[in-house]
């Protein structure tokens, strides 16, 4: 009996270990500039081409009643999947150093976009973005940690780019209105690609369309019901829960604004990590 309580001890410790450690390894990035991406040109009227996503939008992406924008991923034809593969090739070859700030942040937002589509395309039929196990290490998730692209000879993977690059350079919080996971949980995928032009106005309307939706904040008989990505993220919204909620009220509609008026914490969160797709892989 003693010799049995011995052996489970260390299986007990060896267990607690593994959880700690998967816990750790699911946890959202903290926001770390890789420095090789921090030059820009400020005042060049360098710009890109981002036609070829805008018409993979206009033909894929559908807004629904609910409020969710989803991606028909089984409808994309061959041609398309090319018109993709072309696109993201373009993007590779940009020099992105030789952009001003606003041309950049379009481009990685793009890029970033993008790549996502590409990925639930290349492993289509799934039922969530997290099935595509391709990420390096024992306890990864997804496939944000593995490189799906290259830019100036530098393999970069989805995490790089918005944790490495968009998140340290612009230090937004509508960053994470921008870039998409392909979950009915995230923040829609923008209907038109960003441009240095148009960057501000989607990002406004991204923020209060994500606000305002349920799967954003939920306030109800006294209770605050966030979307995770304000936990995962906190501290790109002020990093506390006031913060978050002082994020919250300037871009909240009347209604949702008076029911934020008297928080003071978020009791809960959620995320629907489901595929962003118009109909279920299986049906």
């Amino acid at each position: 009996m003693q010799r049995a309580a011995s052996l489970l001890l260390p299986l007990a410790a060896l267990a607690i270990a593994i959880f700690a450690l998967a816990c750790t390894a699911q946890a959202a990035p903290r926001a770390e500039l890789w420095q090789r991406w921090a030059a820009h040109s400020p005042g060049t009227s360098a710009s890109v081409d981002h036609g070829a996503w805008d018409l993979l939008l206009g033909r894929y992406l559908t807004p629904h009643e609910d409020g969710v924008a989803r991606f028909d991923y089984a409808g994309v034809s061959a041609a398309d999947r090319r018109a993709l593969d072309g696109y993201i090739a373009a993007l590779e070859g940009v020099d992105v150093d030789a952009l001003a700030r606003p041309e950049q942040f379009a481009s990685w937002v793009n890029l970033y976009n993008a790549v996502t589509v590409k990925t639930v395309l290349d492993h289509y039929p799934v039922d969530s973005i997290r099935d595509i196990d391709i990420s390096p290490g024992l306890f990864a998730d997804g496939p944000w940690g593995k490189a799906l692209a290259e830019v100036a000879g530098e393999p970069l993977s989805l995490d790089d780019i918005e944790h490495r690059i968009l998140r340290p350079i612009w230090r937004d919080p509508r960053v994470h209105y921008a870039v998409n996971c392909a979950a009915l949980g995230c923040p829609n995928l923008a209907p038109r690609a960003f441009t240095a032009a148009n960057t501000e106005a989607q990002l406004e309307a991204a923020a209060r369309a994500y606000v305002n939706h349920p799967r954003g904040v939920m306030a109800r008989r006294g209770k605050l019901v966030v979307s995770s990505i304000y936990i995962w993220f906190k501290a790109d919204f002020g990093n506390t829960d006031p913060g978050v909620i002082d994020h919250l009220k300037a871009y909240a509609r009347p209604d949702l604004a008076a029911r934020l008026m008297d928080a003071r914490r978020i009791d809960d969160h959620t995320y629907d990590w489901a595929l962003n797709g118009i109909a279920s892989p299986g049906s």
